[in-house]
Formats: C-alpha cells, sequence, structure tokens
C-alpha cells in the first residue's frame, strides 16, 4: 500500500488491539463495532482490528469489524507462525481491504531470553513468516518487535529480507518506550541510507509512552521519513499506553509547516470519539489532557481571560471547533424541542440513528425536569448511556434507598424480559453496597466488586454522576457504567449493566454448547 502522496502520513489505529490490552481496558464485541465505526467515520487510513489467535472472542470480534467496518484497512496481528497467520487470515478475508501484520522480536535482549533464538534463525523466521502471510494477502506489515533497542546493522538486515520476501509496509516499534527523539530520528535515518529496498514499503512507527515521549517520537520518526504513524485513541495501551492519536495528528495539522505532511482524519470529530472510547473501557479522559480533556480550552487566570477576549489567538493555537468542540456549553433546558436537541447532539459530533434518538429525547425531557441547566456533559451523558446501555434480560423500575448513621436499606424492583418482576430489600453498611446485595438477591447472580468509581460529568449542584463498576465473576472481569443525577441510581444502573453482561454471556456459551452438541451428536 504505497500512498501516490509522499506527504500523507497514514493513521493506523490500533486501540481495538494494543489499547485493549490497557488493564481494565477489555470490550465486548458489540462495544469494539462501535469503536471500529466511530474510527471509520473519523477517517483513519488503517484499523488493527485485534490479535486473532488470541482468543475465540478476539477471532470472532476481528472477523465481524471485517465483514461490518467500511472505509478503512482492516489489520489482524499475528506472530511469525503459520497457525497465527492462517487464523488472521480467517478472521480478516471478507474485509473489502485486509492487512496481515506480522511480528517477532528482534533485540538482543529478546533473541536471548524470550526466544532463545540466534540472528539467522530470526531472519529465516521472519522471511517465512511473511512469505506465508504475502501468499494470502497482497498487504503485509511487519514489524521487528523491539525495533529500537536492535542493533542497527542487524535491523537493517532483517529489515531488507522481510521486504525481499514481501512486506509492503515495515513498522519501527519503540515496544517500551525507551527511545528519545533525536535517537529515534536516526534509527529510521539508519535504515533509508544502509536498505537499498526501503522504497519498496512504507516506513511505519509505534511508539509507546513509558517515558512520557511516545507523541514525540512518533513526530522525530516522521521528519526522518516515516509515512504510517500507529497509534490510540486517548493513548490507551500496555502500561503507560500508545501514542495518542488526537495528539500526533493535531500536532501534525497545527505545525504543518515544520513537518511539511498531512493525514486524512477528521478532526472535528476527535471530541466525540475521545468519549466513546472513554466511556466503553472506563479509563476517565484527566482534565489536562492534551487536545480532548476539560481544561485543554479553559482559560482561568485574569491575563489570560483578558487575551482571549481581545482575541482568541493569544493563547489558543487550536480552535476547539477543530477537534469537535464548541464554545457555547449551555443551550438547552425543559423548554426545548426535538430540533434543537438534535442539532445540539450534531454539534457534538454524534450521529444517531431515528430510534437511538427518540430514547435520548424522552431521556432528555425527564433530565430536563429535574436539572435547571443542561450542559453539553449532560448531553454527551445522554448519548453514550443510549449506546452503552447493555442488552441483557433485566431492566430497572425503581431504586429506594434510605438511610441511618451506620446502614442502609436499599429497594430494587427489576424486571425481566420474560415478564415478571422482583423486588426485594437488604440493608448493609451502606446504600451502595445495599443496592448492590439487593440486586444480587433479585436476579440470583453473585458477583466480586473490584472497583467503583464515581466522577461529575457536568457541573452544578444537580451535575449528572457517573459510576462505573467493576466486578470479577468466575474468573472473569466485566465493566458498568451507570448515569443519573442520583448517584445511587448511577450505581444501581451500573451493576445492572454488568449483571446483563454476564447473563448474555452465559446464554451465548450455553447457545453454542447446543449448537456444538446438535452438530456433533
Amino acid at each position: 500500500m504505497i500512498t501516490p502522496d509522499p506527504n500523507r502520513v497514514l493513521i493506523f489505529d490500533t486501540t481495538l488491539r494494543d489499547g485493549e490490552q490497557s488493564p481494565g481496558c477489555s470490550m465486548t464485541q458489540p462495544e469494539k463495532l462501535r469503536i471500529a465505526r466511530a474510527l471509520a467515520e473519523l477517517g483513519v487510513d488503517i484499523i488493527e482490528a485485534g490479535f486473532p489467535a488470541a482468543s475465540r472472542g478476539d477471532w470472532e470480534a476481528v472477523n465481524a469489524i471485517a465483514r461490518e467496518t467500511h472505509g478503512p484497512r482492516i489489520a489482524g496481528l499475528a506472530r511469525c507462525h503459520r497457525d497465527d497467520i492462517n487464523k488472521a487470515w480467517a478472521a480478516l478475508k471478507d474485509a473489502a481491504k485486509p492487512r496481515l501484520h506480522v511480528f517477532l522480536a528482534t533485540s538482543a535482549i529478546h533473541r536471548q531470553y524470550k526466544l532463545n533464538m540466534a540472528k539467522d534463525e530470526i531472519i529465516r523466521t521472519a522471511v517465512e513468516g511473511v512469505k506465508i502471510a504475502r501468499d494470502l494477502c497482497d498487504d503485509v506489515e511487519f514489524s521487528p518487535e523491539d525495533a529500537s533497542r536492535t542493533e542497527p546493522e542487524f535491523l537493517a538486515e532483517v529489515v531488507s529480507a522481510v521486504i525481499d520476501a514481501g512486506a509492503t509496509t515495515i513498522n519501527v516499534p519503540d515496544t517500551v518506550g525507551y527511545t528519545v527523539p533525536e535517537e529515534f530520528y536516526e534509527v529510521f535515518r539508519y535504515l533509508k541510507q544502509h536498505v537499498s529496498n526501503i522504497d519498496k514499503a512504507i516506513l511505519s512507527v509505534h511508539c509507546h509512552d513509558d517515558l512520557g515521549m511516545a507523541v514525540a517520537n512518533s513526530l522525530a520518526a516522521v521528519r526522518a521519513g516515516a509515512r504510517q504513524i500507529e497509534c490510540t485513541i486517548n493513548g490507551i495501551g500496555e502500561r503507560a499506553g500508545n501514542c495518542s492519536l488526537e495528539e500526533v495528528v493535531m500536532a501534525i495539522k497545527t505545525r504543518e509547516n515544520q513537518f511539511k505532511v498531512h493525514t486524512g482524519i477528521h478532526t472535528t470529530k476527535l471530541y466525540p470519539t475521545s468519549r466513546l472510547v472513554s466511556s466503553i473501557t472506563g479509563m476517565a479522559i484527566p482534565r489536562n489532557k492534551a487536545i480532548v480533556g476539560e481544561n485543554a480550552f479553559a482559560h482561568e487566570s485574569g491575563i489570560h481571560q483578558h487575551g482571549m477576549l481581545r482575541n482568541s489567538s493569544t493563547y489558543e493555537i487550536m480552535r476547539p471547533q477543530d477537534v469537535g468542540l464548541t464554545r457555547t456549553s449551555l443551550v438547552l433546558g425543559k423548554h426545548s424541542g426535538r430540533h434543537a436537541f438534535r442539532e445540539r447532539v450534531k454539534e457534538l459530533g454524534f450521529e444517531v440513528s431515528d430510534a437511538e434518538f427518540n430514547q435520548m429525547f424522552e431521556k432528555f425531557k425527564s433530565l430536563a425536569d429535574k436539572k435547571k441547566e443542561l450542559f453539553d456533559g449532560d448531553i454527551e451523558a445522554l448519548v453514550m448511556q443510549a449506546e452503552t446501555d447493555a442488552p441483557g434480560p433485566w431492566q430497572l423500575l425503581e431504586v429506594n434507598v434510605n438511610t441511618t448513621p451506620g446502614e442502609a436499606q436499599a429497594t430494587i424492583k427489576l424486571q425481566h424480559a420474560e415478564g415478571r418482576t422482583e423486588q426485594h430489600s437488604v440493608t448493609a453498611a451502606g446504600p451502595v453496597d445495599a443496592v448492590i446485595k439487593a440486586i444480587e438477591t433479585a436476579t440470583q447472580l453473585k458477583a466480586a466488586l473490584c472497583k467503583f468509581e464515581v466522577r461529575s460529568v457536568s457541573i452544578g449542584e444537580d451535575a449528572q454522576g457517573e459510576a462505573l463498576i467493576t466486578v470479577d465473576h468466575n474468573g472473569r472481569s466485566y465493566r458498568g457504567v451507570g448515569i443519573s443525577t442520583d448517584i445511587i441510581e448511577a450505581a444501581a444502573r451500573a451493576f445492572l449493566e454488568v449483571v446483563n453482561r454476564i447473563e448474555t454471556t452465559r446464554h451465548s456459551a450455553e447457545r453454542r454448547a447446543e449448537r456444538s452438541v446438535m452438530a456433533n451428536p
């Protein structure tokens, strides 16, 4: 995939693969599909959908994304093993534009302690893996894992061999976030000078953020000739994370005169995409996060405010509208109509179906009766709630909590999809504990609470609260999110979402087992 524009930098998004490897960021298949669709609308060039050989669930998610996501190339990761590559291809082959991404570690420390392989074995295995992949797919990417700590001469030798074997993209990863910009620039310059066939492949960069330099290192690689950046929304990923897509894209756009390159990203979609990934993964965005944090375009200093009133360029190098934010935050109330609400949803960068809009509008009117003022954060929360409501058998009808010093009594009323209702009261040490135990009693499902977090999604005394609950059930981790002006109700909704996820997962497994028995009597 050689880009006809030498100044175009391809954006390879690995939120669904490397991003999901961040502890606590596992996603369900429907969630991955929602993110994949959002990434396609954002304009990314390649979506790395997962590691198909890692698990049956990963394979199914990659296959679903390959079949249902249109626009970007869809990539799947594989080790340089025939079985890995065959599994990845089976998952990807229905994509309109599939890519096989194969990797093998090359650094001395990995050769000695992880692979126990000599240099000639590394080259032979890498070449064989690329050839197997190329026999299946015309678009093959190769990554020499831990490239930044690999001897330059050996790295050049590996890269030359895999390009001869058919690799069309060479990705140079800083796997452990060890390098610094000047050093990494020299790695790319060395490859361009010492690999005679380097013009037959696109050079790519993949940086981790262990020393906080993933974006800077990626930009250094671009200056040295890289024309693909591998990154994730909000910078999520292993350990300290990956190069942040929104940061590197806006750096290129804002300093185009410096880098002399451009991307195909629709930057006005950055903010809503960031919020979607944050909501699904449960990874809150720090207030001071560059580009998409709450404070990114906020000014409190009197001197700064004075300058902003005179000319926004005094203290802003980007317009908030460029990333999908708007200046006005308070525009809607209980007297607002459907048209005004739909326009506000669009202005915030969200695209919803008519059915989703009707559901959100009813919740909007209900919320407007409770709150004097509705902010952008409230509208975003309604969109996220509509998108993240987990399908399942249980629906919350009522939640009531009475507290006295030292204890709380929660009464929960639930409705099951089969039509029956369950109402139970439980007394516990605190209101959240009581609500969770009441839901456990009503649904007859026990789960170990691992984490409970609360944050405000807007401002004011009547702000909506978002509750995030993580539980362990039968050795698996499940996460649920609930939003309400009543934080106890938000906690109930979050835990019920977890229950619905567990029930849905269990029923799916039972159906698969039944089909297996019928197919193999």
